[in-house]
Order: C-alpha cells, then sequence, then structure tokens
C-alpha cells in the first residue's frame, strides 16, 4: 500500500533524460517540462533526490536545461546497470536519503525506469512514478511499461498530481513558488 505523498517521506530519482538519448523519444518536450516542474518542486519543498546518467561516454551528460533545474546538492549517479538497483553505490546512496517513498521519472520507460521500479518494489520501498515525465522512443512500450509499473505495485500518476500531494495545500510560500509551473 503507497502512503500518501509527504515532503518527509519522499525521495525522487530523475533517470538517463541524456543527450543523445532524449531528442529520439516520442513527447520528448513534455518530458522536459515536467522534469523542470519536478526538479523545481524538489527544490521548493526541499526533496532529497538522486539522478542517474546511463553510461555517459557513449550516451552524453543529462541535458544542460534539467542541469541547470538541479536544486543544490544533488547526487549523481552514472550506471551501467539498466536498473538503478543493480549498482551498490547507487543502493547506499538511495539509502542514505532515509526516506520510504520514492518518485521516479525519466527515460526509457520500458527499460531503465520499469526495471528499476520493479527492483525498488521488491525491496520493499514505495514507488511512484511521473508517468508524463516518463519516456521511450515508441509511445507503446511507454503505455505497457507503465501497465506493468502500475500492476507490480506502484502508483502511476501525472507530475501535477504528484506536486499538488507534496505540497498539501494552498496558501503556502511553496505553493506561491510552484503555482506559476501550472498556469
Amino acid at each position: 500500500m503507497i502512503n500518501r505523498l509527504r515532503t518527509e517521506n519522499t525521495a525522487m530519482l530523475m533517470i538517463d533524460i541524456q543527450e543523445k538519448l532524449l531528442p529520439v523519444i516520442s513527447g520528448n518536450d513534455d518530458i522536459v517540462s515536467n522534469t523542470v516542474k519536478l526538479l523545481k518542486a524538489a527544490e521548493v519543498l526541499k526533496i532529497p533526490m538522486i539522478y542517474t546518467e546511463q553510461y555517459p561516454k557513449g550516451i552524453g551528460n543529462t541535458i544542460s536545461l534539467l542541469l541547470e533545474s538541479l536544486p543544490a546538492g544533488v547526487v549523481k549517479h552514472e550506471k551501467t546497470a539498466f536498473s538503478c538497483c543493480d549498482e551498490s553505490e547507487f543502493n547506499e546512496k538511495l539509502k542514505g536519503l532515509a526516506r520510504s517513498l520514492v518518485v521516479v521519472f525519466g527515460i526509457e520507460s520500458h527499460i531503465c525506469v520499469l526495471s528499476t521500479v520493479m527492483d525498488l518494489l521488491q525491496r520493499g520501498v514505495k514507488t511512484v512514478v511521473a508517468t508524463d515525465a516518463c519516456g521511450s522512443r515508441n509511445p507503446y512500450n511507454h503505455h505497457l511499461a507503465m501497465e506493468e509499473a502500475r500492476t507490480c505495485g506502484a502508483s502511476v500518476l501525472p507530475t501535477e498530481a504528484i506536486i499538488y500531494q507534496l505540497m498539501g495545500k494552498s496558501g503556502t510560500q511553496e505553493f506561491k513558488a510552484m503555482l506559476p509551473f501550472f498556469k
């Protein structure tokens, strides 16, 4: 059972939104736009996060817009395994965040995102997938991956639902800081 997203129990994980892969991903502009919203929410709400790069020597670094949008102090993890959880250093970084729930987003949905989500769930980590901040080259593969993530026990939600759940209420400074991203 997934607990409701709260700032005190949530971490975020951005997976492999890299220079050479992003241009071929279906709906990449929307993915970037929603990712920027999630990164801003992490900053405003002080939610810890990790981001990964799959073999950056070959696929390139995280796109510059997202690097510029990352909150200060965010931890980067380079990997070669498709599941982030198959990397012991990643597991240590995630454990160090001491959060019971992880919001996952990135590319590709049916490869690195799905395998990571499945492994997190298997390890007892509650997982929420930001479906509109994920993507694959083939949109059908993205759709199937989101269905499988839900079947495995993850919550699959749009970015806006995730951020509003984390904010909890209107009228706060955090709400006012995030509101321009939804107008």
